[in-house]
Formats: C-alpha cells, sequence, structure tokens
C-alpha cells in the first residue's frame, strides 16, 4: 500500500507541473503545434462540446432486505421479542445515462442501473440534480427509461446502429468510478457479439474504447456525435478496462424503449418452441449432417409454431434468412423481434428443407393465486417460468406479487423470488404447485432460488 501511495504522489507532482507550467522549457517546446501547414489539427472537442451536456451522471439508493436464518425464523423473534418489521440495509450505486427527448426528459440508461431502486437522482452536466422516475426496465436487454422534468435540457440524436461497421471510430462518455464525466475513444472492435451472460437478449457492439465501471448507461457515440449504442458492461480480469467493452445498439434499446414508454415492460413475442442443441449423437439419430440449428423437443399448443405445423424433432436452421447455428442464437433471435413480427423459418425433416412462416404472439404463462393453495399464502400470486428462463436451465415458479400486509410479506416472501421446492418436495411448474392445494403443514416451508443459492421463508 506504501509503494501504491508514493506512485500517486509522483503522478500527482507530474501533473501539479503540467498543469502550472513549471516544467523546463524543453518540455513545453515538444507540444504539439494548433496548426501545421496553416491547417488546424483534428479535434474532437467541437464535436463533444455538443454531445456531453446530454450525458448524465445517476446515482440510486436502494433498500434491501438483510436475510438470516435465525432472524427470518418466527419463532426465533417471537421467543426474543423482536419486532416483525423486516430488517434492511440500503445500497448505494452510480452510473449513466443519455438525454434522447429533451421535451419529455426521457433519459436512456441500463437496467442494472436504476432496477430496483427507490430513490434515483440524476446529476447533469451543469451540475443540477433531479429526482427521476423509472418509466420502466427490461433486464432481458439491460435497457431502462427514466424521466426528468427540467428546463433547458439536450438530447442526442440516434443513429441508425445497423449501418456500423467493423473499424468505424466511436467515443464513450460516462461517469467511469464516480470521477466525474469522462470521454475516452476507439473503434468498432466486432459487431453482433451475444452469449456473453448477464442478459438473456444480446446483440453488443464490442469497442476498445475504454470502458470502467460507472460508465454503465453511458453513451456510445459516432464522430457526428450521434448516438450508436449504450454502454452496458466489460470483459475485464481486473475489473477494469481491458480494451474489451460492450454497448447495447441504439436499434435495439430504441425498440426497447418506445415499448416501456407506451406500456411500462417489454411485450415479447414467442414461436411457442423448446429446443436444444444437435450433439453429432443427435444429428446420427435425425440423418442430418453437422451439427448447426437447433432441433425441437416441445411445441406448444396453440403456439405460432403449432399453427406454422412445425413438429417436435424439426432441426430449425434459419430465421428470416439467417442462419441458426445453436438453440441460444434461435432464443436471441427470436426475442430481439417486436411482438407480432412476422418470421420465415427454413427447417430439416427427415432430411428435406421446408420454409414455415409464424407470426410471434405473447407467449401465455400459467398462473395461480397463492389463497387457493395456503391461507398463509393470501395476496400472494405465482406464474410460470418464461421460456427463455427455462431454456437457460431454470426450474421453479415466480413470485408475481406480494400483497404488503399479508403473512408471505412479513416472512420475507417478495415479488420476483423463484420457487423452486414447498418443504422437501421440489417444484418445477404451477401444476406442480397446484398438486399441494389442501396440504396444511403446521409450517409452511417454501424453497427460494437466489443468486447465493437457496434460503427458506418459513410461515407457520
Amino acid at each position: 500500500m506504501k509503494h501504491r501511495i508514493r506512485r500517486i504522489t509522483r503522478t500527482l507532482a507530474l501533473c501539479g507541473a503540467l498543469a502550472l507550467g513549471t516544467l523546463p522549457l524543453a518540455s513545453r517546446a515538444a507540444a504539439l503545434p494548433p496548426a501545421v501547414d496553416g491547417q488546424p489539427l483534428p479535434s474532437l472537442a467541437p464535436m463533444l462540446h455538443k454531445v456531453t451536456p446530454a450525458v448524465v451522471n445517476i446515482s440510486t439508493r436502494t433498500r434491501v432486505p438483510v436475510r438470516d436464518p435465525y432472524f427470518d425464523d418466527p419463532l426465533f423473534r417471537q421467543f426474543f421479542g423482536l419486532p416483525d418489521t423486516p430488517r434492511e440495509r440500503t445500497e448505494q450505486s452510480l452510473g449513466s445515462g443519455v438525454i434522447v427527448d429533451a421535451a419529455k426528459g426521457y433519459i436512456l440508461t441500463n437496467n442494472h442501473v436504476v432496477g430496483g431502486a427507490d430513490d434515483i437522482t440524476v446529476t447533469l452536466q451543469d451540475g443540477r440534480n433531479f429526482k427521476g422516475t423509472l418509466i420502466g426496465a427490461d433486464p432481458d436487454t439491460d435497457v431502462a427509461v427514466v424521466q426528468i422534468h427540467a428546463s433547458g435540457l439536450q438530447a442526442l440524436p440516434m443513429a441508425d446502429s445497423s449501418r456500423l461497421q467493423v473499424g468505424d471510430f466511436v467515443v464513450a462518455v460516462g461517469d467511469p468510478f464516480g470521477l466525474g464525466q469522462t470521454v475516452t475513444s476507439g473503434i468498432v472492435s466486432a459487431l453482433g457479439r451475444s452469449g456473453l451472460g448477464g442478459t438473456n437478449y444480446q446483440n453488443f457492439i464490442q469497442t476498445d474504447a475504454s470502458i470502467n465501471p460507472g460508465n454503465s448507461g453511458g453513451a456510445l457515440v459516432n464522430l457526428r456525435g450521434e448516438l450508436v449504442g449504450i454502454n452496458s458492461m466489460i470483459f475485464s480480469p481486473s475489473g477494469a478496462s481491458a480494451g474489451i467493452g460492450f454497448a447495447i445498439p441504439t436499434n435495439l434499446s430504441g425498440e426497447v424503449m418506445k415499448q416501456l414508454i407506451a406500456h411500462g415492460k417489454v411485450q415479447r413475442g414467442s414461436l411457442g418452441v423448446q429446443t436444444q442443441d444437435i450433439t453429432p449423437r443427435i444429428a446420427k439419430l435425425l440423418g442430418v449432417n453437422g451439427t448447426e440449428g437447433a432441433v425441437v423437443t416441445r411445441v406448444s399448443e396453440g403456439s405460432p409454431a403449432a399453427a406454422a405445423g412445425i413438429e417436435p424433432g424439426d432441426v430449425l436452421t434459419t430465421l428470416n434468412g439467417k442462419p441458426l447455428r445453436d438453440s441460444n442464437e434461435l432464443r436471441n433471435s427470436e426475442g430481439l423481434l417486436p411482438l407480432g413480427s412476422n418470421v420465415t423459418l427454413g427447417l430439416l425433416r427427415e432430411g428435406k428443407t421446408r420454409e414455415v412462416r409464424a407470426t410471434l404472439a405473447a407467449e401465455k404463462l400459467a398462473t395461480v393465486e397463492g389463497v387457493q393453495l395456503d391461507p398463509r399464502l393470501a395476496g400472494v400470486s405465482f406464474s410460470e417460468l418464461s421460456q427463455s428462463e427455462r431454456s437457460q436451465g431454470l426450474a421453479g415458479v415466480r413470485v408475481t406479487a406480494v400483497r404488503p400486509d399479508s403473512i408471505a410479506a412479513r416472512s420475507g416472501l417478495q415479488k420476483g423470488d423463484v420457487v423452486i421446492g414447498i418443504g422437501n418436495r421440489r417444484i418445477t411448474s404451477v401444476r406442480g404447485l397446484q398438486a399441494l392445494a389442501g396440504v396444511r403443514p403446521r409450517q409452511l416451508a417454501l424453497a427460494i432460488a437466489d443468486d447465493d443459492g437457496m434460503h427458506y421463508v418459513l410461515m407457520n
């Protein structure tokens, strides 16, 4: 630590010398001239003068319950005379956002910057602070929209991100590490990146423009000062920039934004099929060459896929003319299309190539009210997991609503929890949950899956 402090001190001393102009004359003489052959040197400053007022700092405060196997037990609390009010802690985070509509005050950012936050504060480049309202968030694409009510806002125009090419120059603007607004530059390193984890649907722009913690939700712009992407994540063994950053293209974030503003959520379409990757053994069994494509394992009754005549055992090979390499690519392509989109699917059946058409429809998820299962679950609603969640290997049923004054809420059950078991019995579907109706154990123990593994919610 002492060595680190000395290194920082030396760096600050050098910066001070640069700022005060106290370096030797030879060093100052080596500075770049303002012009060469009468032509001014190229600079991004004029473009950034228009861009930076549209990039904001976003700070959030989130109250989260404190999990504890003893304090979560109502018998333990009753024995020691502890209050039933849940224990909480406050988490704070910093990120960035981009003003895309100055008149209405709409700001594009990441879901992981503002999702679930209790308080959102937006700070403009001129230092003004405003309370932000979350209009909607989509965890599946990591896009969110926040609104502020302020005058004198400046918005960024959104470019057609499909026109980007590898090698195009781009500039990232955000607030890394809470240092203040920072600009970095680079090029488009790759397009259409997916399979990176963290979100269900991905079509990232990869860039070597330096992106660091706090840049999330900030702007990736072209040299015309147009927004081409929302900075979202980095690949880094150390946690700092390693020259591999990812941004959500504006064509994707813009479509998601329209739905969030209109509905508060994304109404995503579905084909209604479950698929798996093709292994060499499956390829031999189906009589197909190679392992590219996605083999259909289940077709939901009444789904667009059923209406199109798709059957289990079919190998889906293309979607709208684009080759499908595996089931993840099918799910990604399907999830990025708006509800009601017409798609053309190429498939193999018994060695013959076919083409079918389908219209993506809203996925119908089975639901059940908790009061139908057990009186202690009054005020709780459950639903099936979505097809995209099941395709990732998730199992159980999701808690979609918890009434604040209910027994379940006081016991620590929360909206969004995934119930994977009751007592020692595993739950994989709403039908499995309904099978427990009428069974009234003395203590109702719900097994909840979370990022840390599993915990129990106990209700007497």
